[in-house]
């Protein structure tokens, strides 16, 4: 291997290049030591050189083979890559560098990395300027000015703090002489999920014997139900080592229960998939290969590795708890083959039997006591019609079809640990090529459902409006709840590939989606329809007039909203109820205003309110702030929609009857006016209603009959059930 020296003087350290070759492990030798140096140079051990901080950078970039997409996937990425390696100096021109930081932490509203899916020299430029650039990037990296640049700047020191602080040894802080931490600090703002894994240290998420450019995997969901968030989990991992390695992802519908399909729920899942951005060669089915399979199984009956068994279900099933072999486990092949053709025809004999491999029924593991290969199923199947009247069970289909479209590494979670040596012992009676199985562990939910079975249970007892319902862990149902995309695959991989069995919380997931929309969300303002208060200002404008205010006041890209003020305003009644006499509140975007007349019924509840303006009165001296519509007939009519779990029991268990456990209240609709600027919302915009909270816009303006409905997003915080 040559030899390469990284020379440069000791008061100018190329950090984006020492962090690079630390990231990428390159065995390059550093002298710091050479003041001659002025500029950063390789020497190589023939003789050449390169200089130049960029030029070094792209040089590794090009050169490592340990971090995939380092330099890009494609000339286009590796064009982007340069462009930001360009851009990374201007943070170095003191008058540009809050200009610099504000346009990154633009760009970086939608995306986890610069360029592509994965971690590249553009970041590597960036997060070192930024890192070098001492106390100015510390004071504001510890404020809220730049959250998106942030968020960036804190995951990637997380995810490669070891090589990262070793790089932060080259440089100092000038005003305590101490290094600087690549360590992101660990803050109240920061999610609780990302200071656990900072704690613990980042899980192994490397595949074994994976070798890059060679990874071939499959994501392989049975077309029964729509996709949901445990499946999201296998999909996204899949997607996460096929970029990692340079691979590939095969997209297969394992259509072997022809009862359970339909083609509803192969259009809903190749919609799902696309959803979470995954990339995939091709899809296929293992009904493509029924034949081969057939004839694989009438091989092994040949070979004596597989019988058929008329034996009774039940009666199987307790011989197989108690290592009882069946009576016709020592069928000779002729008798096998002899009931075969009766299955493959599907008659009244057929029909009482099926296929099982010969493995071990002595086998302390249960899963190696002659599984079922295939059952008879005179059903159409949603693909292929009537063709068959025979289906290979799922144990048999998949380490063959796996093995056949040469996959090297099968992903699964970790509840079908026990029947991994059953997958091993049936592709070596089969006499195929071994593929390697990587577990992880399933995502579990609290008060949350993942069994299929169970949420179609939910569908056809009518107590959900369909698969997208928004209270449905599939991915439709959480992203009509208000769910981004970007937060739910940030989610996943910061747990990794961990193999521990946890049960996790709704708020984590839900505080990283506001981190995500909480930055750029249009604010707008509603008020409870019910009870609203009329308040007076005596002293208001004789005319209305508008003024157009910011939708976010810290976003320009949210736009603008017009915003009508008039000599009456509804507030909310509530608001109203905590007015004294005499006391003075902050009209939001408006000013200051003293109550000086509160009037209410017989039953003490507030009926209206006078008051006159103060514009010149400081906010901080008042105690309510409150949002407030104007009296005009442009607002909108809007309903608000609260959700709840749908099960009562926080883990359901795999005997538990589910309408034991069915939540009775789980939707709460609450009629609300809006401000006139809501007519503009689109399907799935998200938007963060004043004193509310955020929501997503499901029904959009149509009429002025027809409300605007609302969904409630939930923010992170601990989980309060519905209030009847």
């Amino acid at each position: 291997m040559e030899e390469i020296k990284l020379s440069f003087s000791p008061d100018t350290p190329p950090l984006s290049v020492i962090a690079a070759l630390s990231l990428s492990s390159s065995p390059v030798t550093i002298d710091s030591s050479s003041s001659s140096t002025t500029v950063p140079t390789f020497l190589f051990s023939d003789g050449r050189k390169l200089t130049g901080a960029s030029v070094l950078l792209r040089h590794v970039g090009r050169s490592t083979n340990s971090l995939p997409g380092f330099y890009g996937h494609d000339a286009f990425q590796s064009s982007q890559i340069d462009e930001w390696v360009d851009y990374a100096s201007v943070f170095s021109s003191g008058s540009e560098f809050e200009n610099a930081c504000t346009r990154v932490d633009n760009y970086l509203q939608s995306v986890t990395f610069l360029v592509g899916r994965s971690l590249s020299i553009a970041d590597v430029a960036v997060w070192s300027a930024l890192a070098g650039s001492g106390p100015r990037w510390e004071s504001l990296r510890k404020s809220k000015k730049y959250q998106n640049l942030v968020r960036w700047f804190n995951s990637i020191s997380l995810e490669y703090a070891e090589p990262l602080n070793k790089v932060m040894a080259y440089t100092v802080k000038k005003s305590s002489g101490k290094p600087v931490s690549a360590t992101a600090p660990r803050s109240k703002d920061q999610p609780q999920a990302v200071r656990a894994e900072h704690d613990k240290g980042k899980p192994e998420v490397d595949l074994p014997g994976a070798e890059v450019g060679k990874v071939k995997l499959r994501f392989a969901p049975e077309p029964s139900g729509y996709l949901h968030i445990g499946h999201a989990k296998a999909a996204l991992l899949n997607k996460y080592f096929a970029e990692r390695y340079q691979g590939e992802v095969i997209i297969r519908f394992d259509d072997t229960n022809p009862a359970k399909e339909s083609n509803e729920f192969v259009e809903n899942l190749v919609k799902d998939i696309g959803t979470l951005g995954i990339k995939y060669e091709r899809v296929t089915y293992t009904s493509d290969y029924f034949p081969e399979l057939m004839s694989m199984a009438e091989k092994l009956m040949r070979e004596g590795k597989a019988y058929v068994d008329d034996t009774p279900r039940e009666q199987m099933q307790k011989e197989r708890m108690d290592g009882i072999d069946s009576k016709c486990r020592n069928h000779t092949v002729e008798e096998n083959l002899n009931l075969w053709q009766e299955m493959i025809k599907g008659s009244e004999r057929g029909l009482q039997c099926c296929v099982r491999g010969k493995l071990d029924m002595q086998d302390p593991n249960k899963a190696m006591r002659d599984p079922v290969y295939y059952r008879c199923n005179p059903m159409s199947h949603h693909r292929i019609g009537d063709k068959y009247k025979i289906y290979p069970t799922y144990d048999f289909a998949c380490p063959f079809v796996d093995s056949i479209e040469g996959i090297t590494h099968a992903l699964r979670s970790s509840e079908y640990h026990d029947r991994n040596a059953q997958y091993y012992k049936v592709l070596e009676d089969m006499g195929l090529r071994r593929v390697e199985i990587y577990e992880f562990s399933r995502l579990n939910l609290v008060y949350t459902l993942l069994s299929k079975r169970k949420l179609l249970w939910f569908v056809q007892q009518g107590l959900v409006g369909g698969w997208d319902d928004p209270r449905f862990p599939t991915v439709q149902g959480i992203v009509r709840r208000g769910l981004k995309i970007e937060a739910l695959i940030q989610f996943i991989l910061e747990q990794g590939a961990s193999k521990n069995l946890n049960l996790m919380e709704w708020d984590k997931l839900w505080s990283i989606n506001k981190k995500i929309v909480d930055p750029v969300c249009p604010r707008h303002t509603a008020v409870i329809e019910e009870r609203r208060v009329l308040l007076t200002l005596t002293d208001g404008p004789d005319e209305p007039f508008v003024r157009l205010i910011p939708k976010h006041k810290k976003f320009e890209g949210a736009g603008e909203k017009a915003t009508t003020f008039t000599k009456s305003i509804w507030i909310e009644g509530a608001d109203a109820s905590a007015i004294s006499v005499n006391e003075e509140v902050t009209l939001m975007d408006w000013g200051n205003a003293i109550v000086k007349e509160v009037t209410k019924d017989e039953n003490g509840r507030v009926t209206a309110l006078s008051g006159v303006l103060n514009l010149q009165g400081s906010v901080k001296t008042t105690k309510l702030k409150l949002t407030w519509l104007p009296e005009t007939n442009e607002l909108v009519k809007l309903v608000l929609t609260d959700f709840d779990y749908l099960i009562t029991k926080k883990k359901l268990e795999e005997d538990d009857e589910v309408a034991t456990f069915v939540n009775p209240y789980t939707k709460k609709e609450t009629l609300a006016l809006g401000d006139s600027n809501m007519r503009n919302l689109q399907r799935g915009d998200v938007i963060q209603l004043e004193r509310k909270g955020y929501y997503r816009c499901d029904v959009p303006f149509v009429k002025s009959s027809k409300p605007i409905v609302l969904f409630s997003i939930p923010d992170g915080r601990q989980h309060q059930p519905l209030a009847h």
